[in-house]
């Protein structure tokens, strides 16, 4: 067996699985997401992970007796962790989620930036030097940062726990450290990505490529976790790019859907392009490819706001009955057409940087007295598939691949009602994995890699296959395909200006 370790936002799973893609046992432990000390901070306890781990794995490993022969980790993407030269944490890690803002400096120069707002880049140049971590730190707690030995992602930080290594791998390349998509490396101290975060190269890890041997469980580890000591651990990627491995999305043409908290689009092309102007593509946990995406960053976010706001009801419902609240969602929107009847979203519930912009908001059009919060529910899912549609069509212009399939995973994934709309929205065959915990089997896959017992092509043929395919309908596909280009499509460029008049006399959101 591989032992798949997946360190989320919101749990830590265990699974074993074997050379068929199959997982044997699994133990999953919720976790706390974060904490905020402050508003917009979302900050979490290294250790917290750390513990969360070893109690999760020892309780998967003391119901199943096993002989693992490796282990790989997936995580969480952009949590950053400083640690000491005994690399014990200095501070709380900063999740992903994190809102603070770095001030900006000097960086770059009036020419530059002259130069910079000519070519349309300096908005993203900005945002990025605000929004990295490292600058924070840096800025506000400068002590902290001149003690920082490494600075690690989250992942980064379980391997130097399990081995005593400081490695990373290139699969879980997602954030703001001065790495080069393009080489697979850390960028040079005279390249433009340097001087964006100022970390110096001696506090940032070694790299290694996934499926590449981090080192072996130590001692301690061993005692910690319950990991026999020597068993290899081999790199992984990160949650989403191992998503996409553990769904087969290893070509160009194979559109991968994510139907999670943040929802995205993804490719994996051989050779490396840039989706949006000046956002990398990012390495994948295929070694020497990359990513693209284009994120809804809301995404399936907006069915939790939906129960939280207008579905108390149901909820209560469903508990009587022991089932999932979306159960009775979908049930509730099955005899409702596709349109939902005339209303329309937007589903821009967070701002963008560019399209959308810093004003962007989400809307709903179409409103009438026929309709429901049902109509609402279903409307949500269609406006999500749009995007992300949209998402698509912009990665096969940049990329020069079409789309010919599309393989969705995520906890949204689990909603037929929402496939089948998936298939009619974008008119593809629309595939559910064997598996709703793809990102782990992704993970298994890179161990199997590893060990010698699988190749690439071997581990995607045998270790990953359909539950379920959706077909896309013609008649639906003929009305969204309507909808699309003749509504949605227009809302955002109509109500643009009235966003910024918003956004001008109410200061929200927020610039």
């Amino acid at each position: 067996m591989i032992l798949s370790i997946d360190a989320g936002t919101q749990s830590i799973r265990a699974s074993l699985i074997d050379e068929k893609g199959n997982i044997i046992a699994l133990q999953k432990t919720p976790i706390t997401p974060y904490h905020s000390p402050q508003p917009g901070w979302a900050e979490q306890d290294p250790d917290y992970y750390w513990e969360n781990t070893c109690t999760t794995v020892k309780k998967l490993l003391a119901e199943n007796d096993v002989n693992i022969e490796g282990v790989v980790i997936t995580t969480q993407r952009g949590t950053v962790i400083n640690v000491d030269q005994e690399g014990k944490p200095l501070r709380p890690a900063i999740v992903w989620l994190d809102q603070r803002k770095a001030k900006l400096e000097d960086y770059p120069s009036p020419f530059l930036k002259l130069a910079m707002k000519g070519l349309g880049m300096y908005d993203i140049i900005e945002h990025v030097i605000m929004e990295s971590e490292s600058n924070w730190i840096r800025q506000n707690q400068p002590e902290i940062w001149k003690n920082t030995y490494k600075y690690l992602f989250l992942s980064g930080y379980f391997h130097f726990k399990l081995t005593g290594f400081y490695k990373e791998t290139t699969g879980n390349m997602v954030g703001f450290v001065p790495y080069d998509h393009k080489t697979h490396n850390w960028t040079k101290a005279n390249d433009q990505k340097y001087n964006l975060f100022n970390i110096p190269m001696d506090k940032l890890p070694e790299l290694v490529h996934p499926s590449e041997c981090i080192g072996t469980i130590t001692k301690e580890a061993a005692m910690e976790i319950g990991i026999p000591e020597g068993t290899p651990l081999f790199a992984g990627a990160s949650d989403k790019a191992c998503e996409m491995l553990g769904s087969g999305a290893d070509q160009p043409t194979i559109g991968c859907l994510s139907f999670g908290t943040t929802a995205t689009v993804s490719t994996n092309i051989p050779k490396y392009k840039e989706v949006i102007p000046f956002f990398p593509s990012y390495s994948s946990a295929i070694k020497g490819s990359n990513n693209t995406e284009i994120m809804v960053y809301r995404g399936f976010w907006m069915i939790s706001w939906f129960k939280k706001e207008f579905g108390h009801q149901e909820v209560l419902h469903a508990e009587e009955m022991n089932v999932a609240p979306e159960s009775l969602f979908e049930d509730m929107i099955k005899e409702i057409p596709a349109g939902s009847m005339g209303l329309t979203l937007q589903p821009f519930w967070s701002p963008g940087i560019k399209n959308p912009g810093r004003e962007a908001k989400g809307s709903i059009i179409g409103f009438g007295d026929i309709h429901t919060k049902a109509h609402i529910y279903k409307a949500i899912l269609e406006g999500i598939s749009y995007a992300l549609k949209k998402g698509a069509r912009q990665t096969e212009k940049r990329t020069g691949y079409k789309m010919t399939e599309l393989r969705v995973s995520g906890g949204g994934s689990q909603s037929d009602v929402a496939m089948q709309l998936t298939a009619d929205i974008f008119n593809l065959p629309t595939h559910r994995p064997h598996t709703f915990e793809t990102s782990s089997l992704g993970a298994a896959m890179l161990g199997y890699i590893g060990l010698g017992k699988h190749t690439l092509s071997s581990a995607i043929q045998e270790m990953t296959r359909f539950e379920k395919t959706f077909y896309p309908q013609k008649k639906e596909v003929a009305i969204y395909q309507k909808l699309y280009d003749e509504v949605y499509l227009k809302m955002y460029p109509q109500l643009q200006p009235i966003y910024k008049k918003i956004q001008k006399i109410t200061g929200y959101p927020k610039k």
